[in-house]
């Protein structure tokens, strides 16, 4: 399930398997602003749609592969409303995007000592090596505001860097890393947990795919305990300059299994994206989008 914390659009997983993200009591955060009514909407793909269709087999196939946010009428949707390199639709929230002031503010080791001042936070999330200290680099065009590492999993903490004065960008642990303890696997898991469940400011998780590797189990079970928990995702695909590979499949069919398993495991679409830290291939799309969820959330 996919929420804009609290407030915004529900998106319903299927169960994919259980792992180490999903616990045998869920806790629920089941204030939503508006619940679709899954059961009686049949999944619609490409390949099942007439030649002709009416207005609401379009606005049904529309809802399908979209992400599109409050203030957007399903039937007046163009394709120049849809960010390039995604499925996100711009509403009338989104405005100023760009960011022209960062500082770091503080780490944290538990979600109760992070930040009280009740400014809406982004989260970034991943597996480890995905590029995640590189994106946040990119998005903020400085170097080194979030180390990089060739070691996987040095991000222990839960950091938070303000943004403009008025909003965070969180950088969460990288999951899924190898070189640490069963130990620190275990208090990782526990400590993020209770920041994604208690953090009522967090307005968006940004789950990080790399596009240079097959989808990985790790990555769905990650999104499918986000979702049962009511926490909000946005899928950002990494690496995606990467487009000649030296060994395996290409990033772009990579890219294209990873989107067929969520056709397969979501009643709809969540919001995705493609980006490179290198070429900056997505940037300015992200931050629009990241804007228009805070703007709906701060409203």
């Amino acid at each position: 399930m996919v929420i804009l914390r609290c407030r915004f659009i529900t998106i319903n997983l299927a169960p994919i398997r259980p792992s180490h993200f999903q616990s045998h009591k869920i806790l629920h955060t089941t204030r939503f602003f508006r619940t679709p009514n899954l059961i009686s909407t049949p999944r619609i793909t490409s390949s099942s749609l007439p030649t002709t269709r009416s207005i609401s087999d379009e606005a049904r196939f529309a809802r399908s592969v979209r992400f599109i946010p409050p203030g957007v009428e399903i039937e007046e949707l163009t394709d120049d409303m849809v960010l390039p390199g995604s499925n996100i639709v711009i509403g009338p929230f989104a405005g100023h995007s760009q960011i022209k002031q960062v500082e770091f503010v503080k780490s944290s080791a538990r979600a109760r000592d992070c930040p009280k001042d009740d400014l809406p936070e982004i989260a970034i999330l991943g597996r480890s090596n995905v590029g995640k200290s590189s994106l946040i680099n990119c998005l903020v065009r400085k170097k080194e505001v979030a180390l990089t590492s060739k070691k996987p999993g040095k991000t222990q903490l839960i950091n938070h860097f303000l943004v403009n004065k008025s909003w965070y960008i969180v950088d969460l642990p990288g999951y899924g890393f190898a070189k640490v303890s069963d130990a620190a696997k275990t208090d990782w898991s526990a400590f993020t947990k209770g920041y994604f469940l208690n953090r009522d400011t967090l307005v968006c998780v940004l789950l990080l795919i790399d596009a240079s590797v097959p989808p990985q189990k790790i990555d769905l079970d990650c999104a499918n305990w986000l979702g049962r928990n009511n926490v909000p995702l946005t899928f950002v695909f990494t690496k995606c300059d990467k487009m000649k590979a030296a060994k395996g499949k290409r990033p772009d069919e990579n890219i294209k299994a990873f989107q067929q398993i969520i056709r397969e495991n979501f009643k709809q679409h969540p919001p995705w994206i493609l980006t490179s830290s290198v070429s900056g291939l997505g940037r300015d799309e992200l931050l629009l989008h990241m804007s228009q969820l805070r703007n709906y959330w701060d409203q």
